[in-house]
């Protein structure tokens, strides 16, 4: 039994933060997690920019709201899921996920979530579990999937390294020599048939 575990930024979705990043002009946050390892770091430097500049939870829902998936998203998504179980494992927040979901017809997301006070001030953040996609790609081979995993970041690397496949997609030049020994396309279509090969 397959299951195939995607990232969402970068991959079936543009990055957030870059996103707000242009619409707010502060070029700080154009910062990820293809720059920055240590996810904690990163948004702990994040929440002190907002806090900095008075930007909460509503603006970057603004922001999110004129997002849409990347072109070719929803075709490979939905062909995907016609041939296997598919998760998408972000590190992005049940707050920003949503009205992305739903543009993508309602995939599964496992996700983190916020800590937002009255004032719409993003105070913190809980993540659902440490090494949030590692763990669950463990888990899930643990009840009996064979996993399958693509993503284009650093966070994504431990899921797509312990999968029965793994493959970067949409990944930076750096990542990709760093790992030479993992499979990496740019187009939905040589994805897609990459992962069809393995199931």
């Amino acid at each position: 039994m397959n299951i195939v575990c995607l990232d969402m930024e970068g991959v079936l979705v543009p990055e957030i933060w870059i996103a707000f990043s242009e619409a707010s002009g502060i070029p700080e946050l154009r910062r990820t997690t293809r720059d920055e390892p240590d996810y904690d770091k990163l948004m702990r430097w994040r929440l002190g920019i907002l806090k900095e500049h008075g930007l909460g939870l509503r603006e970057i829902q603004a922001t999110i709201a004129k997002i849409d998936p990347l072109p070719g998203a929803k075709a490979f998504l939905d062909e995907l899921r016609t041939l296997t179980q598919v998760l998408i494992l972000s590190d992005t927040f049940e707050e920003f996920a949503k009205p992305l979901m739903q543009k993508l017809d309602w995939p599964a997301i496992f996700c983190n979530s916020l800590e937002v006070a009255e004032s719409g001030e993003i105070t913190g953040y809980k993540m659902r579990c440490q090494q949030s996609k590692l763990t669950t790609v463990k888990a899930l081979q643990s009840i009996g999937y064979e996993t399958i995993a693509a993503g284009d970041s650093f966070n994504d690397l431990g899921m797509i390294q312990a999968s029965k496949a793994g493959f970067l997609f949409k990944s930076t030049e750096a990542i990709k020599a760093a790992h030479p020994e993992l499979p990496a396309y740019e187009e939905f279509g040589d994805l897609l048939t990459a992962i069809k090969g393995t199931l």
